[in-house]
């Protein structure tokens, strides 16, 4: 992978983010973190033809990746730059706060390279979250459900205050580091563009720290300038612009998406429409997921396709 000058995010100083040149994946790996990215895209039919839409819609199948989410492609790269940029080093300890999936790409990628890493984790997230974070040999610190993201309970405060305790550790923190979107901006939707023979009308997907959304809007934009960013926000969650559509205080149960707080790496201007979601919805579209198209997938993954069913339907045949 080539280094590239940086006009990301608007930046005028060259290289004030390192740019990857996408590459398939090589046909012997050096190690797990290559079978990370050059993910398939996969056409829904069955569903999409049961609710009458006129258009092709695609997954992107993101749990074929090592670890089984997108998020890995996040923890590979966020500690393959803290490792050239100096501030992660042999010996030294990764804290993440997380609603999991991170966590879990952080320690595929800690446990290939050798580092101990510390997951602080809401409690409300599912045990086969935890039991996948400790076979990889993470610690886990849990964390109260209903506690604000910026108390000193929540999973965010007890990472900064082991991070102020531990020597020689650090938070590669996923809500502010660059290369959460950059990453996606280089590789995921290069992906999805080279899919599509550059040929897409409508991109759907969920917010939560929004680096994937984002990066992948940034790029598409570029390069599909008609293209249509639907971004996709639980209701009780305060991510989704204009601010009306967030009045809403009831808790949600999916997992890896929505905020009580917008972080830093999300750029709500790059999506050109906000659609809420329920629980509900959200479910039983994950279940038809796995039972109509045999493609097995959590509460989030059913969340993109309900929205982009609701959002795709004023797009008409060719689409």
């Amino acid at each position: 992978m080539s280094q590239s000058n940086c006009g990301y995010k608007g930046c005028t100083q060259i290289g004030s983010h390192r740019h990857e040149e996408h590459q398939p994946e090589p046909a012997i790996l050096s190690n797990i973190l290559e079978h990370i990215g050059n993910t398939p895209l996969v056409r829904i039919d069955r569903i999409a033809k049961s609710e009458g839409l006129q258009c092709e819609l695609l997954a992107k199948c993101e749990f074929f990746n090592a670890g089984g989410s997108v998020k890995d492609r996040i923890g590979r790269r966020m500690v393959e730059e803290a490792e050239r940029d100096g501030s992660l080093k042999p010996g030294y300890t990764i804290i993440e706060p997380t609603s999991g999936n991170t966590g879990i790409g952080l320690a595929l990628a800690a446990a290939v390279k050798g580092y101990r890493t510390i997951i602080t984790l809401p409690e409300r997230m599912s045990q086969e979250k935890v039991d996948v974070l400790k076979a990889l040999g993470a610690e886990i610190v849990r964390t109260p459900t209903e506690a604000a993201w910026d108390a000193p309970e929540s999973h965010i405060g007890v990472a900064k205050r082991l991070n102020a305790e531990i020597p020689n550790s650090v938070i590669l923190d996923q809500y502010a580091n660059p290369y959460n979107s950059v990453t996606h901006y280089d590789h995921t939707a290069e992906e999805i563009y080279r899919s599509c023979n550059g040929q897409i009308d409508m991109f759907v997907a969920g917010a939560g720290t929004g680096g994937t959304i984002t990066g992948i809007a940034r790029k598409l934009k570029a390069l599909c300038p008609n293209v249509v960013i639907v971004g996709v926000d639980p209701h009780g969650s305060i991510l989704a612009q204009p601010e009306s559509l967030n009045t809403s205080t009831e808790g949600y149960k999916v997992e890896g998406i929505g905020h009580d707080f917008i972080p830093d790496v999300l750029e709500r201007p790059l999506v050109d429409k906000w659609v809420k979601s329920a629980d509900k919805e959200s479910f039983i579209m994950a279940r038809r997921l796995i039972r109509e198209e045999g493609i097995l997938c959590g509460g989030s993954s059913g969340t993109a396709v309900a929205a982009a069913i609701q959002a795709a339907r004023e797009l008409g045949p060719g689409k």
